[in-house]
């Protein structure tokens, strides 16, 4: 029998442990393509493209971010430094507006609703965002519709959220998404529903539960599927060893005479940066998992809320404080404390498209394939500005977004932007929005 005849792009590799079933998808292979690399031998179907919506809290400020001209030669604003390497792979979009029309602006919140759902209205009209609509289109006959994460601990950290629905709980703890990619099949005969115990998964590693049969598929695959599963392997139990890792109770200290019970993981609100963005680095680990061996093709992350309440190592006040307290730099023109946030997120948003780049899907990577939607709640955070909105977008989507620009669109609508993801994505949809935000022409600049 050929490789090509015995596997697919639905096979996975199953396996027991702690009494139930496991079961650890597969990237797709060179063996299930056609001699392009761009489809799948046994259908001709183009291979998949994906989509992540990724927020971070506070914009850039004032802005000194504002590149000075428009197109592919641009500088690259300080805040964004950590995305040079990526530059050619993303569109930066700057000038863009939500239109209140009257309404009041709810503060960190009304400029994101607008961004995600196209309308402005009070909280509890939050429905129908972009990400929900792009998986109605592409998420079909997956495991998972959508995915949604949060990096400090508030499940209510969420701007995704089915048209007429509520907004989507965010998971987060990795351990606990870890445990929902690879315990699909575990069954208790005396519960209705049953939660696999991922501390117990991720010790004993979802990897040793299907041994036999790895060993028996990388037996039989050519070299460079070898390479590509053993490099896809041992990214996995990296991620596992991470993850055990926070499960370890720490060392008492000589100088502490009742050393704390270690934090349960995922239990309470993260406040330090340093934590956050390392729990946004396991999230991105395993959403890049996912998404390869199709379990979903549409992912959310949150850092966190738009009054962001992260701080720095022996800082008290937050991000969110900061922007409020913080004196604007006579000399720099920012605030450079809040710089500092930016920056971190940015390296954030780097390391999340990264995760992605790293995977290689026949002809191109998991980024050239997909489409990653990164916005925030204020073009000005000080001044809870809905004006000149930072938006990111990276990634190739199968070809049908040119990259490597700075769009400047100085008070236009900024579902502009938004359909213009849509139609990237392939919604069949001509227009988005309401009222003066409603959208009727997309940006051809960076349409294929």
């Amino acid at each position: 029998m050929k490789v090509a005849d015995m596997l697919n792009r639905r096979r996975v590799l199953r396996g027991m442990m702690a009494g139930g079933a496991v079961s650890v998808g597969l990237p797709i292979l060179d063996c299930m393509l056609n001699t392009n690399g761009n489809a799948f031998a046994d259908t001709g179907k183009e291979l998949p493209v994906r989509f992540a919506s990724w927020f971070w809290g506070l914009g850039f400020g004032e802005g000194q971010w504002v590149p000075k001209t428009a197109g592919k030669d641009y500088d690259l604003p300080q805040p964004m430094e950590a995305l040079r390497p990526l530059k050619s792979k993303f569109n930066f979009f700057s000038g863009a507006e939500v239109f209140l029309e009257g309404k009041s602006n709810e503060t960190h919140f009304t400029g994101a609703q607008g961004l995600m759902t196209g309308r402005v209205a009070n909280q509890r009209e939050y429905s129908g965002s972009l990400d929900s609509i792009i998986a109605n289109q592409i998420g079909g006959g997956t495991r998972f519709k959508s995915l949604e994460v949060t990096c400090a601990g508030d499940p209510k950290a969420s701007w995704s959220a089915p048209e007429g629905g509520e907004k989507k709980l965010s998971e987060v703890s990795p351990l606990a998404l870890y445990g929902r990619i690879f315990g699909e099949e575990f069954r208790d005969p005396n519960a209705a529903e049953f939660t696999p115990d991922p501390v117990v998964m991720a010790r004993r590693s979802a990897l040793s539960a299907v041994t036999d049969q790895r060993q028996a598929l990388m037996n039989r695959v050519g070299t460079a599927d070898k390479a590509k599963l053993d490099n896809y392997f041992t990214s996995l139990r990296a991620l596992e060893t991470k993850l055990d890792v926070q499960l370890q109770k720490p060392e008492a200290l000589p100088a502490c005479s009742k050393p704390g019970a270690p934090e349960k993981e995922g239990s309470q609100a993260i406040t330090l940066a340093t934590e956050g963005m390392a729990r946004h680095d396991l999230f991105a680990g395993l959403f890049a998992h996912a998404l390869a061996c199709g379990q979903t093709r549409v992912v959310n992350l949150t850092i966190t809320e738009g009054m962001s309440g992260f701080r720095l190592p022996g800082q008290t006040g937050s991000h969110h404080t900061l922007t409020h307290e913080e004196p604007v730099d006579p000399t720099l023109g920012y605030q450079k404390e809040c710089a500092v946030f930016q920056a971190i997120y940015m390296k954030g948003l780097y390391d999340f498209a990264m995760a992605m780049e790293n995977i290689k899907e026949g002809d191109k990577t998991l980024l050239d394939r997909m489409l990653i939607f990164a916005f925030t709640d204020h073009g000005a955070p000080r001044l809870h500005s809905v004006r000149n909105y930072p938006l990111i977008m990276l990634g190739g989507a199968n070809g049908k977004h040119k990259t490597g620009m700075h769009i400047a669109r100085p008070s236009d609508q900024v579902t502009r932007i938004g359909l213009t993801a849509q139609q990237i994505m392939g919604v069949p949809v001509a227009a988005w929005g309401v009222g003066a935000n409603r959208a009727t022409s997309a940006i051809s600049e960076v349409m294929a």
